[in-house]
């Protein structure tokens, strides 16, 4: 059966046809509005920071909302468009199950994310995270070691931070001499320091070897460097000082110095209910034997590598003792070029009379043979 032929459309009967009149759906005035959230809670659920860093933000201008500039205090719904430096941001309106990862912090790393003088971080060795950046739960200072919280839950931190809710920071504290029953009363009493008073909510003995003396003390704030001039108030330095508690978390035997643990779902469902956050209504996702397995490791974080920039770079040192460098310098450009090499004129060329010279030979063979 011959194939019929493919019917050819005519573009002139296209262009004639009748226009189609869309009418725009009318508005139901009586419909309920969008619930809407306040902006700096979701950015601060999208782990970009706290909520205190996210009003910040906002406030900087850089931050807005339909093409305005965001204001504090302003709500959105999930049809709005909001972007961050131009770059548009997806906001969980939905709340997620959040990210939390324990740290044994040694001594010598820095919890910043930004230094000038280009010291060990924390925060190189975490793994990477979409949607999202590790937020630290507290800060603990370059000589310090012991629990580290990390999340990628804004809500979750400034629950854990702020201090209207006095969440419990406990410590292992190691001092060069020994407090007298009169100083341990006075430090739990209160101490003026120079930011204003302060003092531990309790403080007990540990024991110690010769002149070194441990205690064990837990505080609801975190100033800066408050643990060590608490005891410096008596002239009794610290030469050790270990973070163990920090709220409802412990740091686990398990977790060396210098490894991480991954809280597991579950925990991580414990933490929301006991900050009286919302916890995501959707089911747990179902982890595999592998995930489990490696949810519940212990592991040592891998440094990522940093990115030199041109200007950190050091320069190379030719032997002269001057920068080293790929362009040519004028002395060599200065120095006379080396003649290139001559051809051979002399030499012989082919010509067509010695491609035909063996073909005449192989002929004469031929003739030689038959005669």
């Amino acid at each position: 059966m011959a194939r019929p032929f493919k019917t050819q459309r005519d573009p002139q009967a296209v262009s004639r046809r009748p226009k189609t009149d869309f009418t725009k759906l009318a508005i139901d005035e009586n419909a309920p509005p969008e619930p809407t959230q306040r902006l700096h809670k979701l950015l601060a659920l999208a782990g970009l920071g706290s909520r205190r860093d996210m009003e910040a933000l906002i406030a900087s201008g850089r931050v807005t909302v339909n093409g305005a500039i965001a204001t504090a205090g302003q709500g959105v719904t999930q049809f709005d468009t909001v972007r961050l430096d131009s770059r548009p941001v997806k906001l969980p309106f939905i709340p997620e199950l959040p990210q939390v990862l324990i740290y044994h912090k040694p001594e010598g790393e820095i919890v910043s994310q930004d230094d000038p003088e280009g010291r060990a971080s924390v925060f190189d060795k975490l793994p990477k995270v979409k949607n999202g950046k590790w937020i630290a739960i507290g800060r603990l200072d370059m000589n310090t070691s012991g629990l580290l919280i990390f999340t990628t839950s804004g809500e979750l931190a400034n629950r854990f931070m702020h201090p209207r809710y006095e969440v419990e920071r406990e410590y292992a504290v190691r001092i060069f001499g020994e407090l007298t029953e009169g100083q341990m009363a006075q430090l739990t009493e209160g101490i003026e320091l120079e930011d204003g008073p302060a003092n531990f909510d309790s403080i007990r003995a540990q024991g110690g070897e010769g002149a070194n003396h441990w205690y064990q003390v837990i505080l609801r704030e975190g100033r800066n460097r408050e643990v060590r001039r608490l005891f410096e108030a008596f002239q009794l330095p610290v030469s050790r000082l270990m973070r163990v508690r920090f709220g409802p978390v412990n740091l686990p035997p398990r977790v060396k110095r210098g490894t991480m643990l991954k809280l597991e779902q579950k925990e991580v469902v414990g933490l929301l209910e006991w900050a009286e956050l919302p916890v995501p209504s959707a089911p747990l996702r179902q982890l595999t034997q592998r995930e489990k397995l490696k949810a519940t490791a212990v592991f040592v974080p891998k440094v990522r590598k940093q990115r030199i920039s041109a200007l950190d770079r050091v320069p190379r040192v030719a032997a002269d003792g001057e920068p080293y460098s790929k362009k040519p310098s004028a002395a060599r450009k200065e120095a006379p070029k080396k003649p290139a090499p001559r051809k051979n004129e002399n030499r012989r060329v082919r010509q067509t009379s010695d491609l035909a010279a063996p073909a005449m030979q192989k002929k004469s063979d031929r003739n030689r043979g038959r005669g």
